[in-house]
């Protein structure tokens, strides 16, 4: 049976950039380049259009850099898997692009291996972050955790709790439907009421979230004990 390509929507200001990018990708048998954007504006557009599996967008643009163009087709299209491809590997241009819902950060500089397995992972909906780049975020979680932002009157379930839990762990869902013993579109649900209690756009924002409200560590195995809910 015919294996269904990854859409890929490309986004950089740079031709030169996105050429040799397609050209990288165009090589690889499970990968569809459907379009090219140069700027944000573009690729909100593009992404209403073409609905790509995962885009690839540069942060610096002109018109409407890719800050913005995140938040705006994020909110959009909740659903949309945006890997973060850029030479910045900044505070200020990471974690803004993370908040606005940025499922994945490399840096331009990466092997061409990592950059595919980067798109494979966000299209499964996992995370993906640049070495270089998960260190500021480890950087940035070993500060004091500040008190836990209000999420409304309806908390996370206990069962909600050990799905976050295992989130931070970076299972994968089929992986936390197994070890919960429930179906893997239950662990999908779980997930969606989480995101939206906690007003969290994507997977790594609630792992940054349970790491720095002391829910998990880095350090820790996944939890082995846990019930049924």
């Amino acid at each position: 049976m015919t294996q269904i390509p990854i859409r890929i929507l490309i986004v950089d200001d740079h031709g030169i950039v996105r050429k040799g990018t397609r050209a990288l990708l165009d090589r690889i048998p499970d990968f569809a380049v459907v379009g090219e954007a140069s700027d944000g504006k573009e690729a909100v557009a593009q992404a209403e259009s073409l609905q790509p599996d995962v885009i690839l967008m540069d942060l610096m643009m002109p018109e409407m850099d890719g800050i913005e163009a995140i938040g705006l087709i994020s909110t959009s299209w909740p659903d949309s898997r945006i890997l973060a491809l850029t030479s910045f590997a900044a505070d200020d241009k990471l974690f803004p692009a993370i908040k606005a819902g940025a499922l994945g950060y490399m840096l331009k500089d990466a092997d061409p291996e990592d950059l595919i397995e980067a798109i494979r992972q966000i299209y499964r909906g996992e995370p993906s972050l640049h070495p270089s780049i998960a260190r500021k975020v480890l950087q940035e979680l070993s500060r004091p955790p500040t008190p836990p932002p209000a999420v409304g009157p309806d908390p996370l379930t206990e069962r909600e709790l050990q799905v976050l839990k295992l989130v931070a762990k970076g299972l994968t869902n089929q992986q936390m439907a197994e070890q919960l013993t429930v179906a893997e579109v239950t662990i999908r649900t779980h997930i969606s009421n989480i995101l939206s209690k906690l007003h969290l756009s994507n997977r790594v924002q609630a792992t940054l979230y349970a790491l720095r409200e002391g829910l998990t560590t880095l350090e820790n195995d996944a939890d082995s004990g846990v019930e049924e809910g």
